[in-house]
């Protein structure tokens, strides 16, 4: 992997990951001051756009990724992290599946589903990748 690659990779990874970690904190674990109120917080909104905007930064990056990183890995005979190597894989596709079809559901039932499965899959992508990289040999330098 590039040097450059790797920094847009943690980048956009850590912006995502904060901006989504903080969301889903203000929306499941705050209450509104104002019963009034429409967010449980004031930067909840802001939040979610950011969320929302650096998610397709992550994806395109993902698809850079794949073809530097993920398949030369999945056609090589190096068995070292396989495997969660490939839950980062499968749990990315969920996630970004997840997260689309939440913004795009109508129904109360379909946006409860899609928002349970894309908190589900965010935070057990969040593990997969912890324990990805804390498994890696550490470079000779």
């Amino acid at each position: 992997m590039t040097p450059a690659l790797r920094v847009a990779t943690w980048s956009t990874t850590v912006a995502v990951s904060v901006t989504g970690l903080a969301y889903a904190w203000m929306r499941y674990c705050l209450s509104p001051a104002n019963p009034m109120d429409l967010a449980n917080h004031p930067c909840q909104p802001t939040m979610q756009y950011l969320h929302v905007l650096a998610a397709p930064v992550w994806l395109v990056v993902f698809g850079v990724l794949w073809h530097a990183h993920a398949l030369p890995k999945l056609q090589s005979r190096e068995a070292a992290r396989r495997r969660s190597g490939i839950a980062l894989l499968v749990l990315s596709a969920a996630m970004a599946a997840s997260g689309y079809l939440l913004q795009t559901s109508v129904e109360d039932w379909a946006r409860s589903l899609w928002s349970v499965t894309h908190v589900a899959t965010s935070l057990a992508w969040l593990l997969a990748l912890a324990i990805h990289v804390l498994t890696q040999k550490p470079r000779a330098a």
